[in-house]
């Protein structure tokens, strides 16, 4: 495990490479008591030469960075860190599987580690990344997910911190996924507002794709930017891609608010073509049906089907990149 420790009298102490071993923390640590915790989730890949590529680390640290200004935690040098985690998975390379659809699974985490039950900012925090080799998230193949529209509980909201990744946001989120999978539900759609507004699918982000109803023109829709969502990498490429690719084709590439109740109208007309979420884990996760005010609505797909035509592109063109198949600044080589 890589570790890093931070004083507010020294800042930042010389990081260490050290073996995996359990953490020694006070009681009265503010961790544990005010969740002073944020953490990333990234991954680290081999090429078909046996180089070892790390895919856009950059926006890791960015949002990393941002989520620890939110809660009075120490913020870094973003290149400094992405080179120490270069170096640490250089040395642990024997953990990284070769095999396309595997890698090595990161966690960066920061937390702080001043020993107090006074709240207020700490004077002292602890980062260290830890790993896992990971296999395909879905080890039998591509498997479409059906959702329960979840509006009793919101999971982010403008002015909140959703849109950081903190650990204190996920723990909230259990008791709703287990209820939604009570009733053979894989996840929640997590709906936001008196508008029903859709926001995100689980923990990833969600994107839509819809036929116009008067042009017939295809948009490719996802929430936007405004507190409500996670700033997701995945995300992001998503819409670089469909920018660059679907684009030209006509598609228009949109970041903007839309509806449960647009969703419906979209499914009935036989306009909305298909919808996906988009994450670290699965890349692209393609959505079935969504369960909203006792009906189905179907997101476009057939029985026989368990991906869009979106979707698997998508899934195909990121990977490319994070396999380095196609050289690409978003392929960092370690």
């Amino acid at each position: 495990m890589l570790t890093c420790e931070w004083t507010k009298d020294d800042g930042w102490l010389a990081p260490k490479i050290i073996p995996y071993q359990n953490l020694s923390l006070d009681p009265a640590t503010c961790v544990f008591h005010y969740a002073f915790e944020c953490f990333e989730g990234m991954k680290a890949y081999k090429d078909t030469k046996g180089q070892i590529r790390l895919f856009r680390p950059d926006k890791n640290m960015e949002r990393m960075n941002k989520s620890a200004a939110r809660i009075a935690l120490p913020t870094f040098n973003p290149t400094a860190l992405t080179d120490l985690i270069g170096t640490f998975v250089k040395m642990e390379s024997r953990h990284i599987p070769e095999k396309r659809g595997y890698s090595l699974y990161l966690r960066p985490t920061l937390i702080g580690t001043q020993k107090t039950l006074g709240v207020g900012a700490p004077g002292s925090a602890l980062l260290f990344v830890i790993a896992s080799p990971v296999g395909p998230y879905y080890p039998t193949g591509f498997k479409a997910v059906s959702l329960e529209a979840t509006d009793w509980a919101v999971r982010a909201w403008p002015g909140g911190v959703g849109d950081k990744k903190l650990g204190a946001n996920y723990a909230p989120c259990i008791v709703p996924q287990q209820q939604a999978a009570s009733r053979g539900f894989q996840q929640n759609l997590w709906l936001f507002g008196e508008e029903e507004y859709v926001t995100e699918v689980g923990t990833m982000n969600m994107f839509a794709a819809i036929r116009n109803k008067e042009t017939g023109q295809k948009e490719l829709v996802t929430a936007p930017l405004d507190g409500t969502i996670l700033e997701g990498v995945t995300r992001d490429s998503v819409l670089s891609l469909a920018r660059e690719k679907l684009a030209p084709e006509g598609w228009i590439i949109s970041e903007r608010k839309y509806t449960m109740q647009e969703l419906d109208e979209a499914s009935r007309d036989g306009r909305l073509i298909e919808a996906f979420g988009s994450g670290t884990a699965a890349v692209v996760s393609p959505i079935r049906t969504i369960s909203w005010r006792g009906k189905t609505v179907s997101c476009g797909l057939a029985e026989n089907e368990e991906t869009g035509e979106v979707a698997t592109k998508m899934k195909q063109w990121i990977e490319a990149r994070q396999y380095g198949d196609e050289e690409h600044q978003w392929s960092h080589v370690c």
